[in-house]
């Protein structure tokens, strides 16, 4: 089976490639592990925390294609966090770089085919809520797909439910888990419903006060597929989002690119903070 930049792989062929994925990774040094973690943009240094095992770019696995979103280094990194056996990618893919939902799910069948049960997925954002300020780190509550694609379409893998319910997508448990971490920190954390749109472009005004009429609190361009993913596979997942601009629909301009990037690098230590406070519990 070709690699994913040899042309897209049937949906039947996802399970194999994530053995595949794995066994690879198992020949580069990698074991077991009990976490996934997924860096969204500007997140990625947590990775370079990790008492790393093996380092692989995301080329170089099977079903994996380059990253060529800013902020995203584009490497896969299994090893040992905060006394957790994990596999962090360096990044992610994206419907806007041109993968479906499927390709952009794939790491999390990845973590899963290494044994991992539990992933905290993470993502930089634009708070459509006008009560959050970029600089503010969020605990993903329910999540809104309005991407027009889902990760479960195709042939049943026959690896978990085949109608995955979403309810409660994110682990209750592992909410009171962030709230402690944060309070032990002394660290704010806020909480909302977090949605996602294919991108590259930005919401229009008129999308933006729809999306809140919808109720969604934080917006961004990554993260519902891989939960979803995660949920029919079995993991309980934690979300964390990084607001870097404000998605306002009266704002004179809308922060991008480079601004997006500098905020998230920002408060970057943080996010690593709370995440190495987390991982025991997860």
């Amino acid at each position: 089976m070709p690699a994913m930049s040899d042309g897209p792989p049937d949906a039947s062929d996802w399970p194999r490639l994530a053995t595949r994925a794995a066994d690879t990774l198992r020949a580069a040094g990698a074991g077991d592990v009990e976490v996934g973690i997924m860096l969204g943009s500007g997140l990625g240094p947590l990775a370079d925390e990790v008492e790393a095992r093996c380092v692989i770019p995301f080329a170089e696995l099977p079903g994996m294609a380059p990253s060529s979103a800013p902020g995203h280094a584009g490497k896969v990194v299994v090893g040992r966090l905060a006394n957790r056996e994990v596999i962090a990618f360096q990044g992610r893919l994206h419907a806007y770089e041109g993968f479906d939902a499927r390709a952009c799910a794939f790491p999390v069948r990845v973590m899963h085919a290494l044994g991992a049960r539990a992933l905290l997925v993470s993502n930089a954002c634009g708070g459509l809520d006008p009560h959050l300020r970029a600089g503010d780190l969020c605990v993903q509550l329910d999540l809104i797909n309005a991407t027009g694609d889902q990760a479960l379409a195709g042939p049943d893998d026959g690896l978990g439910e085949r109608f995955t319910v979403m309810f409660d997508c994110y682990d209750a448990g592992y909410l009171e888990v962030a709230r402690s971490a944060a309070r032990r920190l002394d660290q704010p954390l806020r909480e909302g419903v977090y949605l996602a749109i294919k991108g590259p472009a930005y919401a229009t005004r008129a999308e933006l006060r729809a999306y809140r009429t919808l109720g969604a609190d934080m917006i961004g361009m990554s993260t519902v597929h891989e939960v979803a993913m995660a949920r029919h596979l079995g993991l309980r997942v934690l979300g964390l989002s990084a607001v870097t601009d404000r998605a306002l629909p009266d704002a004179a301009e809308h922060t991008t690119g480079d601004g997006v990037l500098a905020m998230a690098e920002q408060l970057g230590g943080r996010f690593r903070a709370l995440v190495r406070e987390v991982l025991p519990a997860l």
